[in-house]
């Protein structure tokens, strides 16, 4: 334990910080404010980022660069030129980290909330370090050139310490309290800040949604088992930060009410002094002494690598699947389901799209884009209409999936889908894997079957692997989507059910009817 926070602080960038640190206390002459600032600059942003990632030699000298340049900003150099060089290279620094924690959310995406947190704090120090140019470079913000330095604090602390704390904690807390929690403190930098530029009554209303969110976390902490020393440094922290957010709190009210409780000298002295040494020194304490595993693993479903529009097209093929029991057990379903994946070509669709209301202002916009990559091309009405298509194979060495096959589907000859159908199995599952090619990008479509009630559902949801993704260059992630399919038998015909939510929320129905060309009017 003890071995492993002496060798959180003894590598280079944290012993350069140290030193940079105890320069700029015995030489510099700076106000106590400024140091808040510059604690977390040289020591707690270097040793938490390494905590979580692996920096690259060039990226370890950048960040070096910028501490240095944080410790000659501090002796206040004298000529403007060289100060604006000074506070680039720290902003360079910060941006490194952001790029770092984009990297870990393109190798993953929306899943997974506690990584989310850790990505969203690397992110937040480039917002930090924005402000800390603004600062240095005398920018017109619209705010006091101290508000505008308090700012570059609110970011480093509430926004990367904070954030990249409760990620780890996120790691070790499973039960369904921590996503609300989560994003409240997640989403209250942001708010924060924005209540201070524009509203009054959104800076109270999200100061006091992120205390109550605090004080519950403080709560939290006691129903996790942590080594008793990060558990002691762990729980310190948050019960901190819960003295000192009222302080946050009255001063919200403050500018709410027009009656000044708590002004900024008083949060300097107060709030800003121990969350510096306190949320500061015993978060990277806290978590350097063991730093949890992320139950995060890698995604290892094979990927689609046709990109664009697709060009070379096999032979002709009749079906989606060779056996659609491959998928699920079609005992329970009825033959005509199993016969139309098995035999598409010989069925004619009829279907009616539906936008929800709120979506349709963005369903109208893309349409100006998907016309033109004829990809995801939906109406915008919902008028029934006949989706005619054709089927042919995919060379297995341009795809890289097992047998693949497109189906290329119409709408008075204006394409509406390309999606390109295989398979795999996982852990004895076998799921249908559907590649939608975008430019310079795929949309995966990872889909579990089953049969209920004598109706077979597909959907994203439910599984290990189930999901909708984007792959782009060698990033794979997955989105906030979610599609369910339903197809079920009416007598002669079969009917079926699209509906996709995005962020949980629904914002597109369609309805198919499919029936056999054999049965269609007498006419084969």
């Amino acid at each position: 334990m003890l071995g492993s926070l002496v060798k959180a602080f003894r590598n280079p960038l944290s012993l350069l910080g140290i030193v940079l640190l105890c320069v700029t206390l015995l030489i510099a002459n700076q106000h106590s404010y400024f140091i808040y600032l510059t604690v977390a600059q040289l020591v707690f942003v270097p040793t938490v980022v390494q905590l979580i990632v692996k920096l690259k030699g060039w990226e370890q000298d950048l960040l070096a660069l910028g501490m240095v340049a944080v410790t000659v900003l501090s002796f206040e150099p004298s000529t403007y030129v060289f100060a604006i060089f000074c506070a680039v290279c720290y902003f360079l620094a910060t941006c490194i980290i952001a790029k770092k924690g984009l990297e870990r959310f393109l190798n993953r995406g929306f899943t997974n909330l506690a990584e989310i947190m850790i990505d969203a704090g690397f992110l937040y120090i480039a917002i930090g370090g924005a402000w800390y140019f603004a600062y240095i470079a005398q920018i017109d913000t619209g705010f006091s050139p101290l508000i505008t330095w308090l700012t570059a604090i609110h970011f480093h602390y509430s926004g990367f310490i904070l954030c990249v704390s409760l990620g780890l904690f996120g790691r070790l807390y499973t039960r369904k309290l921590y996503p609300p929690i989560a994003l409240i403190i997640l989403s209250g930098p942001l708010l924060v800040a924005l209540g201070i530029t524009f509203s009054t009554v959104i800076e109270i209303v999200s100061v006091t949604l992120y205390v109550l969110a605090i004080f519950i976390l403080f709560i939290m902490t006691f129903q996790v088992r942590m080594p008793l020393i990060q558990a002691i440094s762990i729980r310190l922290t948050i019960g901190a930060l819960c003295f000192t957010i009222i302080w946050s709190f009255l001063y919200a009210y403050g500018n709410f009410s027009g009656q000044v409780i708590v002004d900024i000298p008083n949060m300097l002295d107060f709030h800003g002094k121990i969350n510096c040494f306190v949320l500061g020194t015993f978060t990277v304490i806290g978590w350097a002494i063991n730093v949890p595993p992320s139950k995060q693993q890698a995604f290892t479903f094979p990927v689609s690598q046709i990109r664009g529009k697709l060009q070379a097209l096999g032979e002709a093929h009749p079906s989606l699947v060779d056996q659609l029991s491959d998928f699920v057990n079609t005992k329970n379903l009825p033959a005509s389901i199993s016969h139309f994946y098995e035999r598409t070509t010989d069925y004619r669709l009829f279907a009616s799209v539906k936008w929800q209301l709120w979506f349709k202002p963005f369903a109208f916009i893309y349409q100006w884009i998907s016309r033109r990559i004829q990809q995801l091309n939906l109406p915008f009405n919902s008028d029934v209409e006949e989706m005619t298509g054709t089927i042919h194979l995919v060379d297995e060495n341009i795809d890289k999936r097992e047998k693949p096959r497109v189906w290329k589907r119409t709408i008075r000859d204006k394409t509406v889908f390309v999606a390109i159908y295989s398979k795999y199995t996982s852990d004895g599952k076998t799921y249908m894997n559907i590649a939608l090619p975008l430019p310079f990008s795929t949309m995966m479509g990872i889909l579990t079957l089953k049969e209920q009630n004598g109706a077979l559902h597909l959907a994203s949801k439910g599984a290990a692997d189930a999901g909708v993704y984007l792959s782009i260059g060698r990033y794979t992630l997955k989105l906030p989507l979610q599609e369910h399919f339903i197809i079920q038998q009416k007598g002669d015909t079969l009917i079926a059910t699209h509906d996709m939510t995005i962020f949980g929320l629904h914002f597109l129905h369609i309805d198919y009817t499919i029936k056999s060309k054999l049965n269609f009017d007498g006419e084969k």
